[in-house]
């Protein structure tokens, strides 16, 4: 049994329907969806709804996401299909991925990348705030897919102790080359938090879908 599908969904934001934007957003080790929706509210987004998963024990994978593949699995798996699930419910209801926002901090931005990598297609929009693809140097992600046009921020510190910079803008090209309109932003000096700045990097990004104050 996937542990991350027994854990609570929080709903926050707007009403899930098809005419408001989705944010999927994602906590990252040792956090709660608490944290991430701080990190949402800060957009000013009234018309956004938001669904934020809680990982299991608050930890999607178990080792850092820059080790081999098979060390974090199956709860690399278990997060990935936690997020498949969240998808696959709202097009249910409606709202096709192209209305919905994928985004991430920390160990919740690696999960968002990662999953965009696998299931590459528009999107509302990919946010993946100190975060990149999971794996070890030398991995070969497959070029497939298509974001086709999907806006995307991929942001870091220069020194970020959980996760190289030269990781992100790896990120950056995979989403690039898969058709991607990215935005990539390494700051110097920054803690591993969510500045003002990558908020407004965020809110230009998200614009299109209307709704933003």
């Amino acid at each position: 049994m996937n542990p991350h599908l027994l854990t609570p969904v929080v709903h926050a934001g707007a009403p899930l329907d098809p005419a408001n934007p989705v944010i999927v957003a994602l906590h990252g080790r040792t956090q709660d969806p608490a944290f991430i929706l701080g990190v949402v509210e800060r957009l000013n987004w009234p018309a956004a709804s938001v669904v934020a998963p809680a990982a299991a024990d608050n930890t999607w994978y178990p080792l850092g996401f820059m080790q081999p593949i098979e060390s974090n699995e199956p709860y690399l798996s278990y997060a990935l299909e936690r997020v498949e699930t969240l998808l696959a419910d709202l097009a249910q209801r409606g709202i096709p991925a192209e209305r919905t926002v994928l985004l991430g901090f920390s160990q919740g931005a690696c999960l968002a990348a990662e999953y965009a990598i696998r299931h590459s297609q528009r999107y509302g929009g990919l946010i993946i705030f100190t975060g990149g693809a999971v794996g070890p140097d030398g991995t070969q992600w497959p070029v497939t897919g298509d974001f086709a046009g999907t806006p995307a921020v991929l942001t870091c510190g220069d020194a970020d102790a959980w996760v190289p910079a030269d990781r992100v803008s790896a990120t950056n090209r995979l989403f690039a080359d898969r058709g991607a309109t990215t935005t990539e932003k390494i700051f110097l000096g920054r803690e591993h938090i969510v500045s003002d700045e990558e908020i407004q990097m965020a809110r230009s990004a998200l614009a299109h879908l209307g709704g933003l104050s």
